[in-house]
Order: structure tokens, then sequence, then C-alpha cells
């Protein structure tokens, strides 16, 4: 069977498996919609963990961005394998701790505050929105190319799909159905890694592979800085000094901004104990590890492949992968030069060539013409990794709505029935708005995903770290600093993104910084207006104070006591 016989059944295959799993494992209450009943084995939910954590960006576009940037692109992986870590021993004992569904329900209930809890829920909303966009972005290029469609109609199937199950199952059908998608997105993401690797190298480990020798004796990222060079680029391994500094702030959004995300801290209430959702973190951690330290491997093999294969070399020879991806877009060739051969250099004004980075991952390995099986495989593993995260984005969004505004708001005497189906309904209006945007996103995937982890940090990470640190914390002071952090970072967004019709130009960045980091900032003049402001007002009363001693020695899984909110 050749590439395009064998996606069809690869991925309906796995598709059937999904709305099967969604179906068998349909929740009952909103217990289980919101946290799959919290009896969830910690290995599942390792797994389901990792699921949630690796989105399109990690699948996709992670390994695309190291692959063009090169030592520049390393900000995504420390930025967010650090940000788990920090996630697991920093946060998540505790807030399991506490008890609550959401973490609109643990600022409202810290802070003791309705307008608190209106504040987070905004927060939530605008965050996992901005990221789910990101996933859309991710099903509807994997669908253009393999399904031969137009990369709209490939959102729009991925609307269907997820609409499906997340609706259907709630959190008790995401989790089991993202163990699913962690075995298939992990096998698709490694296979083929471990075939270019044996290809290039003779290594069949990548993570060896793309620090050993080719074939020929030299080095792979010797071998790769000079085909760089000789194109213009900078060497691929070389620091770019003048961007340290924006650097290090998109890696510290990335790294807080994981820290504060609500759809990874849900998963650690789907557990019965604190203990497990220390084991479960500890799980999840390795599974996420094993594509995390395969990513750079693929990256390397991906761009030295490209430069081999399409430059200098006539177009009217180009192999068949490139004229497959010509098709949808994604992919372009202009010969400003008319001597018929690709012209792939650093240099824009004399540059031919124009290439997506969230198609290299896809690309890979029809590049290196692997077995149509495999070539099959990394599509399935792409749209497994876009459409588990997208269900617990989408989960959120439903939950803040539902439980947060109607239950703790709006509507505190609606039935456990009508909160279900409110719930249902906004994950369906929830989709669909998603899909739409998705089709115009403000950026490759992983930009797109960046921009929303700097909204969280700047919003949520200070609210939860001195909600559990800071027994002096009150509601004053955490209204204040989530307002100045997400609308300072939002408009800075709004003005330096030219995908939202921004104003601004790279050469007004504030002091470089661009909008993938400035949530770090914003992230840090939310801490001063916290603090300032909650000092400068009456402390959080007695019972919230014991409230946060307790909840900082997780012993056990008991439940916060209640608290009246004004």
């Amino acid at each position: 069977m050749d590439a395009q016989i064998w996606t069809y059944v690869l991925v309906a295959f796995t598709f059937l498996v999904y709305i099967g799993v969604a179906a068998w494992s349909r929740a009952g209450s909103t217990q289980e919609f919101y946290v799959a009943g919290g009896g969830v084995h910690p290995v599942v939910n390792g797994m389901a963990t990792a699921a949630d954590w690796m989105s399109a960006a990690s699948f996709l576009s992670m390994a695309g961005l190291i692959s063009f940037m090169g030592y520049g692109g390393a900000q995504y992986l420390m930025g967010w394998t650090g940000g788990y870590v920090l996630l697991a021993l920093l946060l998540a004992p505790y807030l399991r701790k506490f008890g609550k569904y959401t973490v609109p329900d643990f600022i409202g209930e810290r802070y003791y505050s309705r307008n608190a809890r209106l504040v987070a829920l905004i927060c939530a909303l605008f965050v996992s929105f901005t990221y789910v966009v990101g996933q859309m972005k991710g099903v509807g290029v994997a669908f253009a190319r393999f399904l031969n469609i137009p990369f709209e109609t490939g959102v729009l199937i991925g609307i269907g799909i997820v609409f499906f199950y997340a609706v259907l199952g709630g959190m008790k059908g995401i989790t089991y159905t993202q163990v699913a998608q962690y075995c298939v997105l992990i096998f698709a993401f490694t296979v083929p890694a471990i075939f270019i690797s044996l290809q290039m190298t003779g290594n069949p480990v990548p993570q060896l592979g793309f620090g050993g020798k080719t074939m020929d004796g030299a080095f792979l990222l010797d071998k790769l800085n000079q085909l760089s060079v000789d194109l213009g680029f900078a060497e691929y391994t070389a620091v770019k000094q003048e961007n340290l500094l924006n650097m290090a702030f998109i890696t510290a959004a990335l790294m807080f901004g994981t820290a504060g995300l609500p759809h990874v801290i849900v998963r650690f209430f789907t557990v019965p104990r604190v203990k497990d959702a220390r084991v479960s973190a500890g799980w999840a951690l390795l599974f996420i590890a094993l594509l995390y330290t395969t990513a750079p491997a693929v990256a390397v093999f991906a761009r030295t492949n490209l430069i081999n294969t399409v430059s200098e070399k006539p177009y009217a020879e180009v192999p068949q992968w490139f004229s497959n991806w010509e098709h949808t877009g994604l992919l372009s060739f202009t010969d400003k030069n008319a001597d018929g051969k690709i012209q792939y250099l650093a240099d824009a004004n004399q540059n031919e060539l124009t290439i997506d980075q969230d198609i290299i991952v896809l690309a890979n390995p029809e590049i290196a013409n692997l077995p149509a099986w495999v070539i099959a495989l990394v599509v399935a593993g792409g749209l497994a990794a876009a459409l588990s995260t997208a269900a617990g984005l989408l989960l959120v969004i439903s939950t803040s709505i539902s439980h947060d505004l109607l239950k703790k708001y709006l509507k505190p005497d609606i039935s456990e029935h009508g909160e279900l189906w409110a719930a249902r309904i906004s994950i369906a209006v929830a989709v669909v708005a998603a899909g739409i945007a998705g089709m115009h996103p403000p950026g490759f995937v992983a930009q797109v995903v960046a921009l929303a982890f700097g909204l969280a940090a700047s919003s949520f990470f200070p609210a939860i770290v001195l909600g559990i640190f800071d027994k002096r914390m009150n509601r004053e002071g955490a209204i204040s600093g989530m307002i100045v952090g997400i609308v300072f970072t939002a408009s800075y967004i709004f003005y330096f993104t030219p995908q939202l019709n921004g104003p601004g130009t790279p050469e007004g960045f504030w002091f470089g910084i661009s909008p993938e980091g400035i949530g770090t900032l914003g992230m840090l003049f939310n801490f001063v207006v916290s603090i300032a402001v909650s000092r400068l007002t009456r402390p959080a009363p007695e019972e919230v104070q014991e409230l946060t001693e307790n909840i900082r020695f997780p012993r056990g899984a008991g439940e916060a006591h209640d608290i009246t909110i004004h």
C-alpha cells in the first residue's frame, strides 16, 4: 500500500479507538466530567498527563523550530521541560491537597472572593482559548497534506472529532482517550527517528545518533554547521549573543506559564490521594522525556536532509514529497533568478524557498524515503498530539463556564444535570470558535502556544504561588496582580504581533523582548503589585491563613475548609 492508503487506514483506526474509548468511559456525573471521578491510577494518569502536555507544539512544531533556529530553539525545549518539573514539585501536591476542581475554584476559595474567581475565570478562558487555537492549526496542517484536502477542511474535521469525544466523555472520557493517544504519538515520534538515525549514522538511538558521525566519517553537527554556513546562515550550533536576554525571557515565560496552565493542573485532581499526585507527576515526566530527548535529534536529521535534498536542485527534478507539500500551500518555490534551480539561502532577497516550519516533522519521513506505513504513522501521531491537548483545554473552558461561572457565581442552585449540560454546551461552542480561529492563527503552532504560556505566567503563576506560600496574601493583592499581569501581557502581544494587526515592530520591543517572552515581565509586574497591595491592605482572615498553612503540608487528600465568599 502507498502512503495515502496507509494514512487513511491508520488515522481511521486511531480515531475509531478514541471514539470507542470515549463512549466506553462516558461521564455520568459532574465529578466524572470534571475530574474523572478522582479514581484514576497514577501510571494511567501520568500517561494521560503526558499526552495532555505534549501538544501539537511539542510533536509538530518544537522540532521544526529547533530545526530552523538551531541553538536558539532550545529555549522551547528548556522552558517546557523545566516548567513541568516546576509544576510537579512546587505546585501539584499542594493544589491537590486543596481539593478543588479548577484554578479559578482554587483562587476563588483561597482569596475568599467571587471577584477573584471571576478574574481567574476570565484569565483561564483567555489562556486556554489562545492555546487551543494552536492545536487546531496543527490538526489542519496534518490533514492538509496527507488527506489531500485544504488546510481549512482539515481543521473542520478536527473540530468534529474533538467535539464528539470531549462533549461525550468529559474528563473521564478524555483521560482514557489520552492514554491511547500517548501510545500513538510516542510510537509515531520515535519510530521514524530510529529509522533515520540508523540511516544517517548507523546508530539506532536517536539521542546518540545526532551527536555522532555520519556514514562518511564526519560528525553530523559539524556537517550541518558547514551546510548552514555555505547557505549564508549562522552555524547551527552558534549562540546568538544579542538574543540571550530574549531567549532567557522566553524560556522563563514557558517555564512559569507551564506551572500556571489550568488544563495540566486539573489532571492532579483525578487521582485518589496527594501521594498519587506526586507519583503520577513522576511517571508523566518519564513519558514526556521520551519525546523531548528525541526532538533535538529529529530537528538535526530533518534540517540536514532538507538542505541536501532541495538546495541547488533543479525544480523540474524535485522529489515527490516536495510536490505533495506544495499542493498544501505550506511550501512554495519562486524562481527569482529564472535559472530553474532552488536557491535556499539566508538572504531573503535571494531565497526562493518558503517553508512552514510546522511541516518539518511530518515531512521528515518522506524526505528520508522511509516506508509508507511510517509516513502514515507520523500523521496519526501528530493528530493524536493536537487532539489530546485540545480536548484538555476545551474541558478547562467548559468547566470554567459551567462550574466557576454558573455554579459558583451566577446560578448556585443549578442542578447537577443542568451543570453537566452547561459544560457540554460550553465545549461545543468553544470547539467551533477555536476551529475558526485556528484557520488564521497568529504564527506557527509553537509561537501561538508560547503566547498562551506567557498569558498563564503573567496571570496565574503569582496568584497560585503566593496563595500557597504567603499566608498574608489577600484578595486585593491577588486581584490587582492578575489584572495588571494579564492586561500588560495581552496588550504587548497584541501591539507587537503583526498577524493580530498590531502596529508595533520588532524595533520597538522593550529591551528586545519579543511577544513570546513578555509574559515573564508581566509575571514580575504581577508579583510586585500583588505583594505591594497586600501589604497596604488588611491581611487575609485568620481562617484563610490557617488554611494556607495546612495545604503546605500535603498529607492525605483532605478537602479545604469551607470559606464564605464575598
